[in-house]
């Protein structure tokens, strides 16, 4: 604990650095902890910080309190473990303000205390408690406490709201990636998504798989630009957009042409990437356009990987239409792979390196699309990607 008196001057300076050094992360228990931490940094000999865990408990101001973390002398605080700790903790919430006072610990030590409601937006997060042993404390030394209390509840009203945010656009995302329409029987199909780690907002990738006429279908893999719930939101678009353009039949650089024509017409709406391939496995052929997209490629029956040059074209959403298509011939034992570019770039790397590695791989022949698919993300080490994966295998069985 600092020995120091907290003047006009010294208030200033410990509100910069607890700016400094509380929520610096969207983490509940790592704020509160970066809470007592500068506390007992600054002002004291031990902290505590409690939370209420339900929304609930925090609109009303009443529920069980819940330990998340402390900071300095543990024997002064587990000496307040029952009844004084507690009391304190729910008069400052009871009053909304700070409260002091002189508890007696377990064994008849007498400290200063103060506690202070973790208020923020009209909710209370929890309350925190600091406790000394050689003074009480100064009207400029609660204020500076009662600082960084509010400190410490917007931090942690903004990391609640964050995972709010988070969990509706993944559940959003979930349920339109849950159910891609199935394709022909002629054709294997399988897709997995995979989101980043918990602290960054779900993105904007999808894939689709659309029937056409005469036994063919068109597969579709794009990837919104930016996070969150509006580009969840936009991926719905371009997604109802895109089945309702398919319908009309047309080859796939005119279906990209029509959608960046519609979407850029669209306010607000985000750019996208997108790839399309137009199965024929009566023909045995795949026709491929591509907006802005990273290239399929070819997982060959001997277990080689090759990238299949497809014309390079603007975003969708740009109004910069202009689009071609390009054809090859697959043998039956040829799988195609769509991704977006989570699966392959890393960052500081060059993206010709990244799609080497993808290219460089040799894979165990005789699998099944969905354990093709399996074994390229391993392979790739997507636990490591920065950016949520979209991916999907596909290959022909032949015949009209």
């Amino acid at each position: 604990m600092s020995g120091r008196t907290t003047d006009s001057v010294d208030r200033f300076d410990l509100a910069q650095r607890a700016v400094a050094v509380i929520g610096t992360t969207l983490d509940e228990r790592r704020t509160a902890a970066e809470c007592a931490a500068f506390l007992v940094g600054e002002l004291c000999d031990a902290a505590a910080v409690d939370l209420f865990a339900e929304d609930e408990e925090r609109r009303t101001h009443r529920g069980a309190l819940r330990a998340a973390a402390a900071a300095g002398r543990p024997d002064l605080l587990d000496g307040l473990r029952h009844a004084p700790r507690g009391d304190v903790l729910v008069r400052a919430l009871d009053a909304g303000h700070p409260i002091t006072a002189s508890l007696t610990t377990d064994d008849q030590s007498v400290v200063a205390a103060l506690s202070v409601p973790l208020l923020a937006w009209d909710s209370a997060y929890g309350a925190l408690l600091a406790v000394r042993t050689d003074r009480p404390f100064t009207d400029g030394e609660a204020a500076a406490v009662h600082y960084a209390a509010r400190l410490t509840a917007a931090h942690l009203h903004h990391a609640l709201e964050h995972e709010r945010l988070r969990s509706t656009a993944f559940h959003l995302q979930q349920v339109l990636l849950a159910e891609p329409s199935r394709p022909h029987p002629n054709v294997e199909l399988a897709t997995r998504y995979l989101p980043v780690g918990n602290g960054t907002l779900v993105g904007g990738d999808w894939f689709e798989a659309v029937r056409l006429h005469y036994g063919r279908t068109l597969l579709v893999i794009g990837d919104v630009m930016g996070h969150g719930l509006d580009a969840a939101v936009d991926m719905n678009a371009y997604r109802s957009m895109l089945r309702y353009i398919a319908s009309t039949d047309l080859p796939p650089h005119r279906i990209l042409h029509r959608m960046d024509t519609a979407m850029s017409q669209e306010h607000n709406r985000r750019p996208a990437t997108c790839l399309l391939a137009l199965l024929d496995p009566a023909r045995a052929t795949v026709a491929l356009a591509g907006a802005g997209h990273l290239p399929p490629a070819l997982l060959h029956g001997d277990g080689t990987v090759e990238l299949i040059p497809v014309p390079v074209g603007p975003p969708l959403g740009t109004g910069l239409s202009a689009y071609d298509m390009t054809a090859l011939t697959v043998a039956p034992e040829d799988t195609l792979l769509m991704f977006t570019d989570g699966l392959v770039e890393r960052r500081g790397e060059d993206i010709d390196a990244s799609l080497a590695r993808l290219t460089g791989l040799r894979l165990p022949p005789g699998q099944d699309v969905g354990r093709l698919l399996d074994e390229v993300l391993l392979r790739l080490d997507v636990q490591d990607a920065e950016d949520d994966v979209a991916a999907l295998t596909a290959r022909l069985r032949g015949g009209g």
